[in-house]
């Protein structure tokens, strides 16, 4: 119930969800952002006061993110949570320690930590319980400080006191609790027609006059970006490999340093039964596969022969201080070298014939008039040296420049606008159409014929949105809000497929505070609400705290 509740605020309570997704983590989170002020090499201050922290200190605001870390961990929440989340985490968590100690709320009882532990994601089985052999792997964690581990446990137990103080109980509108109740517990049984994008070919055309306007309103989806022109001087690794003679000491050497890179090839089918396993051995594993191990380490050495060929001549472009232009070319030629042409880069991609490394990017990011050649950078076929030419600005082309994409666009964008329309004319005729005594999937199966395109019937029986099918789209589902028994879904869209949903039947649970139901789901309503108000009041102290005693602010 829980993870649909989740959901459903995604999807239907937007503004609640917003406040709930800025206190991720612990409920409370807050994303204060590269303005926080947390280590900041530019700032020349001595000390800055955060919560009884000084955030001028490395030391301080180290300990800080390995309490919020190790807490993070305890959790079970440490999967997508990146560094500024965690320095954020660090903040709030001292802010939350402070109030603490402002209401006077004493350290945590052995008990206290005690029943925290059994609560705690990281220590839990399978089935959602403390498992005591998860806690004692981690208690006997040489990688972890029992002391820290316990200091660390006491503060989670305040910082959870401190949650519920200010949190408070979590007010809750009756109409919330009968729509969330309606929601998760109303019974539907369905029927899902689900059309084909594929198969939908509209007979479209598409005039001067069209594609003119249409490129008028989407200019920037073919503005040209800015883009550098460069040559590049190749060492293919092919080029070195017949100068190259290996011993069989080498070879067997490479094969021994990762011998899964080269697997034994796959025998063929035996024809008698195979006979018991035994060990493999080694040197005729080897023997096997010699061959792939001896070119795999000629193309190591000929790719690191042209890796020193291409740094020794950036080098000597550096030592000799050759001038950008015509000066370049006689260079390589005395060394018989030829600049190769390169097809305009972004700065962000480079050049795609050599690749998309790491390091080729942030070589090309560096080329400029002023430092016109590269450091060697590899390839897939070896290494190279960039020679930078000219810059150039971002453009926008002429229609003629880009008149196929501009159509290719114009035609799917129109192809996908008459799909929201047939989506219109399905609902339509099935609503029509469903009054007869025709069952669903034969009425699908006309309206199909009829607009041409393929539709797959689908009946669902009962359920509800709190324990659903998992093979029901999301987009379909969503249709459900807005659904009465008997009536036809709008045709929602995902993923090339267009879904029209008919109810057959929806039996709506009781409403009313007697339903049992009814208080669970308020509690849990009005627990999600106490944890937004908590959150909310520490991000507002975390925020206050560093505007008070940011130096740049006090100027």
């Amino acid at each position: 119930m829980i993870s649909w509740i989740q959901r459903t605020f995604q999807h239907h309570f937007r503004i609640i969800f917003g406040v709930l997704l800025a206190v991720t983590i612990v409920s409370f989170i807050v994303t204060i952002g590269a303005g926080s002020g947390i280590g900041r090499p530019d700032r020349t201050v001595s000390d800055r006061d955060f919560f009884g922290h000084n955030l001028a200190s490395q030391a301080d605001v180290s300990q800080l993110e390995r309490d919020a870390v190790l807490s993070i961990e305890l959790q079970g929440l440490g999967s997508g949570i990146d560094e500024e989340q965690v320095k954020s985490y660090s903040l709030t968590r001292a802010a939350a320690l402070y109030v603490a100690d402002q209401l006077h709320l004493p350290p945590a009882s052995p008990t206290e930590v005690q029943n925290l532990i059994r609560t705690l994601r990281a220590f839990a089985g399978p089935d959602g319980q403390f498992d005591v052999q998860r806690y004692d792997i981690f208690r006997n964690d040489p990688n972890s400080d029992p002391a820290e581990v316990l200091r660390v446990l006491g503060d989670e137990v305040r910082i959870e006191k401190v949650r519920a103080l200010v949190g408070g109980p979590g007010y809750v509108l009756p109409a919330d609790v009968t729509r969330m109740l309606a929601q998760g517990d109303t019974s539907w049984t369905i029927a899902l027609a689900t059309v084909d994008y594929a198969s939908f070919h509209p007979a479209i055309s598409a005039t001067a006059a069209d594609l003119a306007k249409y490129y008028q309103e989407n200019q920037f989806r073919y503005q040209v970006p800015a883009r550098v022109v460069a040559t590049y001087v190749d060492f293919p690794a092919s080029s070195y490999l017949a100068g190259l003679a290996l011993t069989d000491a080498e070879v067997r050497a490479y094969y021994d340093a990762d011998p899964t890179r080269f697997p034994a090839p796959a025998p063929a089918a035996p024809a008698k039964p195979a006979a018991p396993a035994i060990k493999p051995d080694p040197a005729a594993a080897f023997a096997a596969v010699r061959p792939q191990v001896e070119a795999a380490l000629k193309l190591d050495r000929a790719k690191s022969r042209a890796a020193k060929d291409a740094s020794d001549l950036a080098y000597a472009l550096y030592q000799a201080k050759v001038p950008a232009g015509s000066a370049v070319d006689a260079f390589l030629a005395a060394r018989h070298l030829t600049a190769k042409p390169l097809a305009p880069f972004s700065r962000e991609a480079g050049p795609a014939e050599l690749g998309s490394s790491p390091d080729l990017v942030d070589a090309v990011a560096k080329l400029s008039a002023d430092h016109y050649y590269s450091e060697a950078v590899a390839t897939p076929t070896g290494a190279a040296v960039l020679l930078w030419q000219a810059d150039q600005p971002a453009r926008q082309p002429l229609l003629a420049e880009v008149k196929d994409k501009v159509q290719a666009d114009y035609l799917e964008n129109t192809r996908r606008a008459r799909f929201a329309e047939l989506g219109r004319t399905l609902q339509s005729e099935l609503t029509a159409r469903l009054k007869s005594p025709l069952k669903f999937e034969a009425v699908v199966a006309a309206v199909a014929a009829a607009n041409q395109v393929k539709i797959e019937a689908k009946s669902v029986p009962a359920f509800t949105l709190s324990d659903r099918p998992k093979d029901l789209p999301e987009a379909a589902l969503g249709a459900l809000d807005r659904l009465d028994q008997g009536q036809v879904s709008a045709m929602t869209t995902a993923d090339d497929k267009g879904y029209l949903v008919y109810a057959v039947a929806k039996k709506t649970p009781d409403l009313s505070p007697a339903n049992p139901q009814y208080a669970q789901m308020r509690a849990q309503l009005a627990g999600y609400m106490a944890q937004a108000s908590a959150g909310e009041y520490l991000q507002q102290l975390v925020s206050q705290e560093l505007k008070r005693t940011d130096p740049l602010a006090a100027k």
